[in-house]
């Protein structure tokens, strides 16, 4: 009896571990989707950045040329 109550709680506690570990695993499967994604859109807006700063440099050297 003890020892059959003992193999139980082994296997209770390898299935708790087992557990944890998919866990703690999903979770890493969703931040890493969660950050290439965010990291995919921020390379996406540079650009529009860069353009925007572009034109309002265009902008004041314009602006200079006039004066």
């Amino acid at each position: 009896m003890v020892i059959v109550f003992c193999r139980l709680y082994v296997l209770s506690s390898r299935y708790k571990l087992y557990r944890l570990i998919m866990f703690i695993l999903l979770l890493g499967m969703i931040f890493t989707v969660y950050f290439f994604v965010r990291s995919l859109l921020a390379r996406l807006n540079k650009p529009n950045n860069i353009e925007q700063k572009l034109d309002r440099v265009i902008e004041l050297l314009e602006k200079d040329k006039r004066e």
